[in-house]
């Protein structure tokens, strides 16, 4: 996986943010994505987002259905 964070979209990158997802205490996370097929994952607070492909977001959003996360949640 190539991640990357940042805090732009390079030049001339049109980010498409999906509707946010906001928890109890108004933690909000959203999904993005370009026309040049990358994904984004950002939170509503901050201009910082990490991007990489939408193969690599499938990737994370089936590992963390399979429960790989679920640690954290303890």
């Amino acid at each position: 996986m190539n991640t990357t964070t940042t805090t732009a979209a390079p030049p001339g990158t049109e980010i498409t943010w999906d509707e946010a997802f906001c928890s109890e205490g108004a933690n909000c996370f959203r999904f993005g994505r370009d026309t040049e097929g990358k994904a984004y994952i950002g939170t509503t607070e901050s201009a910082t987002y990490v991007t990489d492909s939408i193969d690599a977001l499938r990737a994370l959003i089936s590992a963390v259905k399979a429960g790989a996360a679920d640690h954290l949640l303890a």
